[in-house]
């Protein structure tokens, strides 16, 4: 057994910083590379696109990542899990396959975990009884099966434990926990018990501390965030031990803060019910956790608790639901917020006019309103250099949105005066994306591990 390993979060999702898992591999020593790349949303966008294209469906920056990285990782021996799979990771894998033939690389072994789409399963899942039901409305998924993107179980860290257990170099997931990639290398090195629910807790509060990347690390601070050097922020590294002790950490010659505050911001970030942050593996008690500040960008996570895991996987889920569309239109003093609402009106009025169905017409001020909405204070409205008015449309009507787009750039010329700035050009109707969550027993799922040698 090793006396500790050094976890480093590379991705927080599918957009950030390209360079941040390079850093992690080349500026210090590190043991595993984790790289979370899925939120909801991402799953329906990487399924439309494998639609188009069987090729498709994961997160094609992992190639041209891997060019930087994979001569690096094989000389170093760190290996690499993510979830950037998405909807296709076996295609994933082959993309790699592919970089490390073209670098001259052998030698590699790459996991692919599957068994998380259900999609194509749904008729036989919902004969044998599994509704699926919506974790909020209580609606049998049933009306609106028809219309689904996708559909996908969160799974654990448990088929990549059996990965590493196979000599996987690479893992290749697709809808994973995002703390089940740090929980995993933790159970495989340290030959923790599955059962052992206060170990698993602990991995899973340092997943949790590292699946936003830099969020951890001093970015998105509410603190002293002016003192944190953000431009070249180093994301944040797990320090395990076997008895569950965890130090967060940074690179030393990166920038960025590990501090008490920092952690505790990410802690508290996305859990719901503290006593109850149920993951596939366990349920952490998030008001057990111990924190101290070792200084010199050292946190110790310990004292962590935690129960047995439920009986159901939680399932993403994702339907076509109407369409939408956007537009602004930025107005000048004098009375900058006074002609913008004025715009609005007549926008709307326009629109009743034309006898257009919308489930919802939504207006921002942005300058005024847009961030706290009705609780924003009263402003003088002589007293505001400029707002931009943005108008949102939803609707099951295709015809009606790609109006409203129409009626937009009229107000020009046809509305109040001093209109400074028209974002985009005409907009153009968006297909919505709904979310559905729901549970599903965990005996219908079977997840499978494939091992491909390079």
């Amino acid at each position: 057994m090793k006396e500790k390993i050094r976890i480093a979060s590379g991705q927080g999702f599918w957009g950030d910083l390209i360079d941040a898992p390079y850093d992690q591999v080349t500026k210090g020593e590190v043991d595993y590379l984790v790289m979370d790349y899925l939120a909801e949303v991402t799953m329906s966008i990487l399924q439309k696109q494998k639609n188009k294209n069987p090729e498709f469906g994961y997160a094609r920056d992992i190639p041209k990542l891997m060019e930087r990285i994979l001569p690096i990782c094989n000389e170093k021996r760190i290996k690499v899990i993510t979830n950037g799979g998405g909807v296709n990771p076996e295609g994933c894998a082959k993309a790699i396959i592919q970089v490390a033939e073209n670098l001259n690389i052998s030698g590699i072994k790459i996991a692919v975990v599957v068994g998380d789409n259900i999609k194509d399963r749904l008729d036989e899942l919902v004969s044998e009884g599994e509704e699926l039901n919506n974790m909020e409305t209580g609606e049998s998924i049933i009306p609106v099966k028809e219309k689904l993107l996708s559909a996908n179980v969160y799974l654990g860290a448990g088929p990549i434990v059996e990965a590493l257990r196979q000599d996987a170099d690479i893992v290749i997931t697709g809808r994973t926990t995002d703390t089940g990639l740090t929980l995993a290398p933790m159970i495989y090195e340290f030959g923790w018990s599955m059962q052992n629910y206060d170990l698993m807790s602990a991995g899973t509060v340092a997943g949790h501390i590292l699946e936003c990347g830099g969020q951890a690390s001093g970015g998105n601070f509410l603190g002293d965030w002016k003192s944190v050097e953000l431009t070249n922020i180093g994301f944040p590294i797990a320090e395990a031990y076997p008895n569950g002790d965890v130090v967060i950490t940074k690179h030393e010659n990166l920038g960025g803060k590990v501090s008490f505050e920092t952690v505790a911001e990410q802690l508290v970030y996305e859990i719901g019910d503290p006593e109850k942050y149920i993951t596939p593996d366990c349920i952490a008690d998030f008001t057990s956790i111990q924190l101290e500040d070792l200084g010199e960008n050292r946190v110790k996570v310990y004292g962590v608790k935690g129960k047995k895991e439920t009986d159901t996987f939680k399932v993403s889920c994702s339907y076509a639901d109407g369409y939408s569309a956007s537009a602004t239109l930025t107005y000048s003093w004098p009375e900058a917020l006074t002609k913008a609402k004025a715009a609005d009106k007549i926008l709307r009025e326009r629109l009743v006019k034309l006898n257009l169905a919308f489930d919802e017409i939504n207006t921002e001020f942005l300058g005024y309103n847009s961030c706290h909405g009705p609780l924003s204070k009263e402003m003088n409205e002589d007293d505001i250099n400029e707002i931009v008015l943005k108008v949102s449309v939803r609707s099951h009507d295709y015809n009606s949105v790609d109006r409203f787009g129409k009626e937009i750039a009229p107000l020009i010329l046809t509305g109040p005066p001093s209109v400074t700035g028209f974002a985009g050009g005409r907009p153009k109707p968006s297909e919505v994306v709904a979310y559905w969550p729901a549970l599903i027993k965990k005996e219908f799922i079977k997840p499978e591990v494939k091992i491909l040698e390079i």
